[in-house]
């Protein structure tokens, strides 16, 4: 197929290569051109601007630094659009991914947008994950070539916003759960125990974890909280001996006091019977009220 990468990042980069690789017909565009000099002697064409590789072009790859500069790209090169078909793998806000998809398929384009879940390096691996949201028919039409990119390739939706959504509520959880993991490190660590020895003895304890979140989501996904084990009531004294032990040892307790907080407010609320999940209505809230 012959295609047409616009970016040359670290990503932009990578995801030409993995196409080269492949053996499809890759055209480069970079603002600076210098960046696609590897990729133009491993065979691929560099194009003199946007709307040149667009018109090289069937299926047209977008990874640059931000939705308005992709953007930016789409509106210089509207007049190639038509009977093309983008795929923008930039991050940003969904509402970003909402306006890329209204300028393309305004100007005769087909339209995908994808969030990458892999650093550059896994590009091209069967396990690297990348979402796909947009038309179903779009995306089954260049399924093949996506997978190339990305061996867990999915279909979110075809709301073309969803992937970017996905990819915030994984690094939501990952910053959540680092950020507890740095704070017990610290903890251990002013408690003098190797944080290693922790690791591999709470393994199986910490291993657990991830099996909460389908059943959090389920309870979540149906408004019901009402658990007869681990109800909220419960977590507060736990809460209160962590905020305690670190105050002693002079780690800080923003974290686990902001935690404790929410835990008393949904007791006093008359949540105390309630599963942990019940703290959903919290964070909802503070974003509805903004």
């Amino acid at each position: 197929m012959r295609i047409s990468a616009i970016g040359l990042g670290e990503m932009g980069a990578t995801l030409a290569a993995a196409l080269l690789a492949a053996g499809h017909e890759v055209t480069v565009w970079n603002r600076s051109a210098d960046k696609a000099e590897p990729l133009v002697a491993a065979g691929a064409r560099l194009a003199e601007s946007p709307e040149a590789a667009v018109r090289a072009a069937e299926l047209v790859l977008i990874n640059v630094q931000g939705g308005a500069v992709a953007a930016d790209l789409l509106r210089a090169a509207g007049a190639a659009l038509p009977g093309r078909t983008v795929v923008n793998l930039t991050d940003g806000p969904s509402e970003q991914a909402t306006a890329a998809w209204e300028l393309a398929t305004a100007h005769g384009a087909d339209y995908l947008h994808g969030q990458i879940m892999t650093i550059a390096p896994a590009i091209g691996s069967p396990d690297a994950v990348i979402f796909y949201g947009g038309s179903r028919q779009v995306f089954d039409r260049h399924e093949a070539v996506l997978r190339v990119l990305g061996g867990r390739t999915t279909h979110v939706s075809e709301d073309p916003s969803v992937p970017l959504v996905y990819g915030m509520a994984f690094h939501d959880i990952m910053w959540g759960l680092l950020n507890g993991f740095l704070h017990a490190a610290a903890l251990l660590r002013a408690a003098g125990i190797p944080i290693g020895r922790y690791t591999e003895q709470a393994e199986a304890s910490l291993a657990a974890l991830p099996s909460l979140f389908p059943m959090f989501g389920g309870e979540i996904d149906r408004g019901e909280y009402a658990t007869p084990f681990g109800a909220l009531l419960h977590h507060l004294p736990s809460l209160d001996d962590l905020v305690t032990e670190s105050h002693t040892r002079g780690i800080d307790v923003v974290l686990p006091a902001y935690t404790r907080q929410l835990v008393a407010d949904a007791l006093a609320a008359g949540h105390g019977n309630d599963s942990y999940s019940r703290l959903v209505e919290h964070f909802g809230r503070r974003a509805s009220d903004a």
